[in-house]
């Protein structure tokens, strides 16, 4: 299993999940930088993603949703700040209607992840910082730490193929 470790910090409104997969930085970056390898592995196996838009450049705009087992759909959007191939990119992401119209009811979380190689293998970060604590503890009740944990979990098996 790729991730290694899981934390959330309340003071620091933050949760951050380590991961370390089985090939180089840029191929990890490549999954990311891909809409159809990355709606392989974003969200859990039960609620497989759709990627409509995909601009990973600096003020890009990517939107999605998730399909759940009953034919639910879950939409988000991302607002790509920085991007430092295949290195780190950062992004705000939050959850959308199905015109993905962002809910200002819902939590946003601003997003740094990094990939950094070692001895060939990738070491990555993903760091989601939230306005107070209330969002960070709303997205952890909609169990964030599982779903991301199995999505996350998924890419190992893309990188083999």
């Amino acid at each position: 299993m790729p991730v290694t470790d899981v934390q959330h910090d309340v003071d620091n409104l933050t949760l951050t999940i380590t991961a370390e997969f089985a090939a180089p930085a840029e191929r990890v970056w490549q999954v990311y930088a891909d809409p159809r390898q990355l709606e392989r592995v974003w969200g859990p196996p039960s609620h497989p993603a759709t990627f409509v838009d995909h601009d990973l450049r600096p003020g890009g705009r990517v939107t999605y949703y998730m399909t759940g087992p009953e034919g639910e759909k879950y939409c988000g959007w991302w607002e790509v700040k920085t991007v430092d191939e295949p290195r780190e990119f950062t992004f705000e992401d939050g959850f959308a209607d199905e015109d993905f119209n962002p809910l200002p009811d819902m939590p946003v979380s601003h997003n740094t992840y990094t990939f950094s190689d070692i001895d060939g293998r990738t070491r990555a970060t993903f760091v989601g910082r939230y306005a107070s604590a209330e969002a960070l503890q709303k997205v952890l009740d909609m169990g964030i730490i599982e779903g991301a944990t199995s999505a996350i979990n998924q890419i190992d098996e893309l990188l083999a193929a």
